[in-house]
């Protein structure tokens, strides 16, 4: 098991490679890609149960002096992340073979796709800075190919500002990366809380601040959001549903790492009012949109705001909150825009003026958004309860009111948004010039939405056992951060 963590980067990458030498045969693609996304969630799987059992697993790679040395590990929050990422992944990729649009028959779908994966899983496993710095670059190269692939007038605009803000992400990053390693003489996220909690208050704030701006880029937080509700909703619905589900997660699972193991005491304030900004403003942005997509998209911004609050509450508690948070959101997120897949696949649009009666023809597809809708507004007893209701207690008990309010204000605008979908795009007069049914997509596009959804469901049935690996993860993230030294709290 030491020695496999290389794999999970590695096979997706060998697999992108085979995929380039397989261009002229898409369905040898498709195998290659649908293998290679099936062995590595599979492998991810027993990685966790290991991981939780036996501890953490590390594998160093290149023969490089310990201070810049290759090394991946598994701790269970990266275990946890990497099973999280892996699933979603392969079964967006099995929506997307079904689906077959434009994008998914390109040749360079799969090694895309596949690259997708070994940056994300990557970045999940990243021992040090630098690698994870590396792996962003993956992941983030990939998802330019895969989010201009149609070459579409609007995906060309959007791309094109969803690069240029995150080349600007990447300068920063390796800017903190450069000055974190002559600051400290290691990148090695084992050693950098002890040498972090050594350095004067004022040059740990400084790396905290910059470290907060690079991640807070890619996680679409208040006020670096701009070009998340532009971008996704100009993507094909597979690629705008793993993006929803992932890309976002990568930035808070570095800000999580980061704030609570590196600088456990700096910038709470901060993260606090940058967690209400980005709650309020996502919520609002939602409720003006007229367009499914675009709603989603804004709600992915305003749920990011509850994890960011649990980060800057800090302790245990809020930490299993972030986690659980973090679990119940990538499916019910992915879902939704796999549902919304679905409806433009029948329908051609997501815009709410030109859709209505959808839960008339199709009971099941109203179900399989409803459930998950009710989940992301926090409505028991659905998972996204249980994760609002962790964020919520501490911040009562902490005295953070005023946080607490926000909190609950825009839980309640999050269901009106949804009733807006709901009422809009389900509900309403049935057209009479539509056949009964939805019959136009395939039935496997249906089916691994349905599974999607029922994962969302399996989280709150299972609240408790999830809820206290939530808990072991968060006392290992804790129990390794710096001291209270490290820096005082602007």
């Amino acid at each position: 098991m030491n020695g496999g963590l290389a794999l999970f980067v590695g096979a997706p990458l060998a697999g992108t490679a085979a995929c380039f030498v397989l261009a002229r045969f898409q369905g040898a693609q498709r195998a290659v890609a649908l293998a290679c996304s099936t062995a590595v969630t599979i492998a991810s799987v027993v990685l966790l149960v290991h991981v939780d059992t036996t501890g953490p697993v590390t594998t160093s790679m290149g023969g490089w002096p310990e201070a810049i040395s290759i090394t991946f590990v598994a701790d269970r929050l990266g275990a946890l992340m990497l099973v999280i990422g892996n699933v979603m992944m392969l079964a967006v990729l099995v929506y997307a073979v079904a689906q077959r649009s434009s994008d998914e028959r390109s040749p360079w779908y799969a090694p895309a796709y596949l690259a997708l994966i070994a940056g994300v899983s990557g970045a999940f496993l990243a021992g040090d800075l630098f690698n994870l710095f590396v792996c962003f670059e993956i992941l983030l190269m990939s998802s330019y190919v895969l989010l201009t692939l149609e070459g579409s007038d609007d995906q060309i605009r959007s791309g094109t500002t969803y690069v240029v803000l995150n080349v600007v992400e990447s300068l920063v990053l390796v800017t903190a990366v450069a000055l974190v390693f002559a600051t400290t003489g290691t990148l090695s996220m084992a050693e950098l809380p002890d040498r972090l909690a050594a350095l004067p208050d004022g040059v740990a704030l400084g790396l905290s601040l910059l470290l907060l701006v690079a991640f807070g880029l890619k996680a679409a937080v208040f006020p670096l959001f701009s070009w998340l509700p532009d971008s996704y909703p100009a993507a094909p619905s597979p690629v705008s549903a793993v993006f929803a589900g992932l890309l976002t997660k990568v930035g808070v699972y570095a800000i999580l790492r980061t704030q609570t193991q590196w600088f456990p005491d700096t910038n709470r304030t901060l993260l606090l009012v940058i967690a209400a900004a980005t709650m309020v403003v996502g919520v609002l942005g939602a409720i003006a949109q007229s367009d499914i997509k675009r709603i989603l998209s804004f709600h992915i911004v305003s749920q990011i705001g509850y994890m960011i609050a649990g980060i800057a509450l800090g302790g245990v508690a809020a930490v299993a909150a972030v986690v659980f948070f973090v679990i119940h959101q990538v499916p019910a997120k992915t879902s939704l825009f796999l549902v919304d897949g679905v409806v433009e696949q029948e329908q051609g649009t997501s815009a709410l003026d030109r859709l209505s009666g959808l839960a008339r023809r199709s009971g099941a597809l109203a179900a399989l958004f409803l459930l998950p809708a009710l989940s992301l507004a926090g409505i028991p007893p659905f998972s996204g309860f249980v994760a609002k209701l962790g964020i919520v207690t501490v911040g009562l008990d902490r005295g953070e009111w005023w946080i607490v309010g926000v909190a609950l204000v825009v839980s309640i605008l999050t269901l009106v948004s949804m009733m807006k979908i709901w009422t809009g795009a389900f509900w309403g007069a049935d057209d009479p010039d539509d056949r009964p049914g939805l019959l136009r997509h395939h039935p496997l596009m249906s089916a691994v939405t349905a599974f999607v959804v029922a994962l969302t469901i399996a989280i709150a049935v299972f609240a408790g056992p999830i809820y206290g690996f939530a808990e072991r993860t968060a006392g290992d993230l804790v129990a390794t951060s710096a001291p209270a030294t490290g820096g005082g709290a602007p």
